[in-house]
């Protein structure tokens, strides 16, 4: 088990993604959970696979992503 918070990027998730995310300003899951799939998919580092991973630790700690921009 991890020592980080539950609210904490996994560490499971790629470098060029936790920089990307950290360099936006983004620590915790629930911060992440205010973003949109595209608001992610424009972070320099974060791609498809970084997606999917972020929505497995968001689905674990029942939450989601934002809706989409319309």
């Amino acid at each position: 088990m991890s020592s980080h918070g539950d609210d904490d990027i996994p560490s499971s998730l790629g470098a060029p993604a936790r920089r990307a995310l950290a360099g936006a300003g983004y620590t915790t899951l629930t911060q992440v959970a205010s973003m949109t799939e595209q608001q992610l998919l424009r972070l320099h580092g974060m791609g498809p696979k970084a997606i999917r991973q972020l929505r497995a630790a968001l689905a674990e700690r029942d939450l989601t992503l934002a809706d989409q921009e319309t």
